[in-house]
């Protein structure tokens, strides 16, 4: 999936929900897209158009959210809670279910800060800074001052 172009990784999204609606069987991370995917019925109907969704544009200054990558997050966040990496995040990811009883609720206000991340890192041409995301999580699930 991580050596996959944009159009690649949009296509394996949709037949993870073919194959998860047809009852078929799924690997591991076809099982994680599929729960995202479960999660979030507002972009099912995308999914089940087939190619429609592949080349279109979703832009913030038009008030769109791309709903590929805000399923992505969600799948990078799951995996960096599952290897705990940046170490502490699943310490953090757990306090911040408990504080808002709600594990996707967790997930979105962790995806705020881990595309901020990501955006930064991008604009400056560095890798992402692990440091700040964990300590900004840290911090928003109430473990630091």
């Amino acid at each position: 999936m991580f050596d996959a172009d944009r159009d690649q990784v949009r296509q394996m999204f949709i037949r993870t929900w073919d194959k998860a609606r047809a009852g078929e069987p799924l690997q591991d991370l076809e099982k994680i897209i599929a729960g995202v995917i479960e999660e979030h019925p507002e972009y099912q109907g995308l999914l089940e158009s087939g190619d429609r969704g592949i080349g279109q544009e979703w832009t913030p200054e038009h008030g769109q959210e791309n709903p590929f990558l805000h399923m992505g997050m969600h799948i990078t966040i799951r995996e960096q809670i599952a290897v705990d990496r940046p170490p502490g995040i699943r310490e953090a990811h757990a306090e911040l279910c408990r504080t808002l009883g709600n594990p996707m609720r967790a997930e979105h206000e962790i995806m705020e800060i881990l595309g901020e991340i990501l955006w930064n890192a991008q604009r400056q041409g560095l890798p992402p800074d692990e440091t700040a995301y964990l300590s900004r999580v840290r911090r928003l699930a109430g473990l630091t001052p």
